[in-house]
Formats: structure tokens, C-alpha cells, sequence
């Protein structure tokens, strides 16, 4: 698959953009472990013309993690724009548009998925970034605002006119949220227009290989984009890729796993500061399947989730690891 003039090869998998989960340091170690192009987390368009820090240090993309996705969202053309032109200095290989993200906080401004109540300003929006820049631009979106404006098949089309290069397609509508399960026949119905000439990407629901699989098989989509699946498991795109170029996958080992946890620990901490560095990590160490299954372990996964200082935390992880070990080998 290409995008431009981005060589992607067959059945690309994708790093989702996800907002306090795809730092830098995440995107590379998931691009290390299989990604074929991660996303930054989202760029509020407004947040960035202001010039916020805690907003223009998300444009920073490690050589390490390329190729290399911005995602921006807004309401409005002029800020949009500005922000594309903000980005496009930071040299990614793609500016993508958010116009998917359901949280209320975003949507119920009218950015986000709240664009899909209002097509006319989204296309007049993806014109002028299009118009704007001189990489590619690309959409991420859902079906429709909810189960009576399903309307992505038409919106793919419009657009598809409008320049974009690819078009991402997560099988929920904004009601939805994250609840129920991810429409691939709808995203199939996107693939399969025949006046759609761009590239499709399917999203929502793959969380393991067989699945991602089966989304190339089912939808025939272009490649695929793999989000939630991915906190505080980024093997996921190791055992995903493996599979799909063989048809069988061997997981990582038990202390390679534990290694990519605590690098992400330092690595959090390195780039914050030990306090919040935790704070941050603490989100992949809730979602981890790593834990799962360990007898009586609600005390001590709460004392994890509560470590204040990094050496209070590696000490848990280390006892955890032990744990696991010896019930492994037992």
C-alpha cells in the first residue's frame, strides 16, 4: 500500500493515535515491534496556533518511529489551516484529520466526530488543509454521527474528492463511543466502492492476530490500524505481523515482555519526571494483559497503580515477574 509516495508494503498494520498513550516513546517501540506507521496523539488545531506547549511537544517525532503520522482536529478552517502549516514543520511523513474522536469534550464542540453533523464544514475544512500543504493528507473518521446517518460510504467519495490520500474507517458511530462491536461489513462497503480509488483503512475491534487477519480476509482493506489492543501490550503488533506473513506467530517471551515494560517506565519517566512520568504509565499498566490471571492479585496490582516513586514500582514489577516466572515453570 502507498500513501504518496509512503511505501507501506503488503497489509500494513498501524499505531492508532490515542491521547496520553501514543507519546514517542510508545510509537517507537511499537514501530520496533512491528508497526508499519504510527500516529502522534491528537493535536488540538486551536491549542497549537496558541502556541501551548503541552500542545507543540506532541509534534515531536523521534527519527527512530518514522514513517510518522500528526493528527490535528478543530472546528474551524483558519485555525485548521494554521495548524496543518504548524505541523507540517516538524517534517511528518502525513498530516492527518480527526474527524472521529467521540469523547464529549471534543465532539460536543463540533470537532472531532462532531464534523459528521456537519459534512458541508468538513469538506470545506479537508479542502483547505489539502490546499495548504505539500504532503499527504489523510481522514480518520466513523460510520456516522449514529445507526439512522451511517452515511460513510457517500462521505468516503466526497472526501476522496476534496485530495485526500487515505482514508481511515472506524466501524462505530460517534453514539456508539467504544461500546458494541466495530460494522466491518460497513467498512467493506467503503472498500468496495469501485468510484473509491484512495486507500481504506479498517479500525475497531482487532485486538489479536486471528482478528486482524480476518479484517484483511472479510473487508478487503488496504491495511489496518490497531488502537486500544495495543496499551500496555505493544507486542500486539509483533505476534499481528508475524501472522499475517506466516500464518502462525510465536509470542514473546515472558522477560522480554517485562523488558518492554520497564522501558516504557524509564523511558516516561525520562522524558517527564518521575512523578508524572508514573502518572503517565499508568494507563498501560492498568490495560496490560501481562497480569491477568495471577491468583490474589487485586492488592498488589492497587499498590502498583499507587507506587509514587520509580523504585517503589520497578520493585513491584520485579516481584511480579518473579511471580510469573515460577508459576510458569511450575
Amino acid at each position: 500500500m502507498k500513501i504518496g509516495k509512503i511505501e507501506l508494503g503488503e497489509r500494513p498494520v498501524l499505531l492508532a493515535p490515542m491521547e496520553d498513550v501514543t507519546d514517542t516513546s510508545f510509537r517507537t517501540i511499537c514501530r520496533e515491534l512491528g508497526a508499519d506507521m504510527v500516529y502522534t496523539e491528537f493535536v488540538s488545531a486551536e491549542a497549537l496556533v496558541r502556541n501551548i506547549s503541552a500542545t507543540t511537544r506532541k509534534l515531536e517525532i523521534a527519527p527512530t518511529e518514522r514513517p510518522a503520522v500528526i493528527q490535528i482536529y478543530g472546528r474551524e478552517v483558519a485555525p485548521m489551516v494554521e495548524a496543518a502549516l504548524i505541523a507540517r514543520q516538524a517534517n511528518p511523513e502525513i498530516i492527518d484529520i480527526n474527524f472521529g474522536c467521540p469523547v464529549k469534550k471534543v465532539a460536543g464542540k463540533g470537532a472531532g466526530a462532531g464534523m459528521l453533523r456537519d459534512i458541508p464544514k468538513m469538506l470545506e475544512i479537508t479542502r483547505a488543509v489539502v490546499d495548504a500543504i505539500d504532503i499527504p493528507v489523510t481522514v480518520k473518521t466513523r460510520l456516522g454521527w449514529d445507526h439512522n446517518s451511517r452515511i460513510i460510504v457517500d462521505l468516503a467519495e466526497q472526501l476522496q474528492d476534496c485530495g485526500i490520500q487515505a482514508l481511515t474507517v472506524h466501524g462505530r458511530t460517534r453514539s456508539q463511543l467504544y461500546s458494541g462491536s466495530a460494522d466491518w461489513d460497513m467498512i467493506a462497503a467503503v472498500k468496495a466502492n469501485p468510484r473509491l480509488k484512495i486507500p481504506v483503512i479498517g479500525n475497531g475491534d482487532i485486538t489479536t492476530p486471528e482478528l486482524a487477519h480476518q479484517a484483511f480476509e472479510r473487508s478487503g482493506v488496504d491495511a489496518i490500524m490497531i488502537g486500544r489492543a495495543s496499551i500496555g501490550a505493544p507486542w500486539v503488533f509483533h505476534d499481528v505481523k508475524e501472522y499475517l506473513e506466516k500464518g502462525e506467530y510465536q509470542p514473546l517471551s515472558l522477560e522480554r515482555k517485562f523488558e518492554i515494560i520497564r522501558r516504557q517506565i524509564n523511558e516516561s519517566i525520562a522524558r517527564i519526571d518521575s512523578y508524572r512520568g508514573i502518572l503517565h504509565i499508568r494507563r498501560h499498566l492498568a490495560a496490560t494483559p501481562l497480569f491477568k490471571g495471577i491468583p490474589n492479585f487485586r492488592e498488589t496490582r492497587i499498590a502498583m497503580l499507587r507506587a509514587e516513586t520509580p523504585e517503589k514500582l520497578m520493585d513491584i514489577i520485579d516481584k511480579t515477574y518473579i511471580l510469573l516466572s515460577a508459576n510458569s515453570n511450575s
